[in-house]
């Protein structure tokens, strides 16, 4: 579209970070009723840009998207949103109502692939829901965007979606989510002192494994083990406990003691259901422990693809051959740029 003599009555952009090493993953869900979940917002965060124009030609199809990752651009309309084209970008764009007499530019940039297990979908709907919201005045807090944009994946689209993602996205930094009946959630921030936030920071490893998946419907498959097993199933319950564990191993600064639990939480993954950790997430896990890393665990849901984070050795020596190790795996497989972020949701207008 010619950008000559068009107006832009608002242009806002938006930020929203990835969630890493969900401890108690899979407790912030339905199915596990209550839980507790500790998870790390990192960056490169997803970007969302919002231009707001009038529409003067009267378009019923007043929202166009430019999903950059797919180099695809499409339009819809606001008020009917559609399941056949990018439906997450559909149903969130429609959670803030469009008033016919606008028109939105929306555009769309995740610094990851898709399928890569670290919340980008909910990332990208917090972003855009945070530059929507700005356009419409901005009244909306982040965790009320958290919320709206967990029940356009759970009630728009029909997904199954824990509700850390959200939360983490919207807030930020090392959060402590306790959800005391699902979706409700208790959140709380988790400060470190500056050397031990430096310390882990470095020590972090984020591991693409190739190729992405679906959480949705490893949700699925790990609901009808549940229905298997009963009420009280073991697993689950273990992995409730683990989140309190690692928020008091980070405070105190033991991070050796925070691997631990992240190994811990891997393997009660694993006997939640087998498909939960994939052999390519146990061939790096057999090089992590090759070369002495404190911790490691699948990230999200699991299973096939996705992706993992290492806690590696505090000796940089160890650190660099276990990164050159994991390079050499080809597949696809390969480390991916990943550092705390402090900040969650970020939303501005352009002057």
């Amino acid at each position: 579209m010619p950008m000559a003599g068009r107006r832009f009555l608002k242009v806002i952009h938006s930020r929203a970070p990835l969630r890493i090493n969900d401890i108690g993953g899979w407790t912030d869900t339905w199915f596990a009723g209550t839980g507790t979940v500790l998870n790390l917002a990192v960056d490169p965060p997803v970007e969302v840009q919002v231009k707001v124009l009038l529409n003067r030609e009267g378009l019923r199809k007043r929202a166009e998207v430019f999903a950059e990752n797919y180099d695809e651009s499409f339009r819809f309309d606001p008020d009917r949103p559609r399941l056949d084209r990018h439906p997450l970008l559909q149903h969130t764009v429609a959670a803030i109502p469009v008033p016919d007499q606008f028109r939105l530019e929306v555009r769309i940039f995740s610094p990851v692939p898709a399928g890569i297990s670290t919340g980008t979908s909910a990332s990208v709907a917090v972003a855009l829901l945070g530059a929507l919201n700005l356009a419409a005045g901005g009244r909306r807090s982040p965790l009320q965007i958290a919320a709206l944009a967990h029940r356009v994946e759970t009630e728009g689209l029909k997904l199954q979606s824990g509700i850390q993602d959200q939360i983490s996205a919207a807030r930020g930094g090392i959060t402590h989510i306790h959800m005391p009946r699902y979706p409700r959630a208790r959140v709380r921030s988790v400060p470190l002192g500056r050397g031990i936030w430096d310390d882990l920071n470095r020590r972090l490893l984020l591991v693409y494994l190739g190729r992405p998946h679906r959480s949705s419907a490893m949700h699925e498959r790990v609901i009808a083990r549940l229905e298997e097993a009963g009420p009280g199933f073991r697993p689950l319950e273990s992995l409730k406990g683990l989140a309190d564990r690692a928020r008091e191993a980070l405070r105190a600064g033991d991070l050796n003691g925070y691997g631990r639990i992240m190994i811990r939480n891997n393997e009660c993954q694993r006997d939640l259901h087998r498909d939960l950790i994939s052999p390519e997430a146990d061939e790096i896990f057999r090089l992590a422990r090759k070369w002495k890393a404190a911790g490691w665990k699948v990230n999200g849901a699991g299973g096939k693809g996705g992706s993992l984070t290492l806690l590696t050795n505090a000796d940089d020596v160890l650190r660099r051959r276990l990164v050159r190790d994991i390079q050499s795996l080809g597949r696809g497989i390969r480390p991916l740029p990943a550092t705390l972020s402090p900040l969650g949701l970020r939303a501005w207008r352009s002057f």
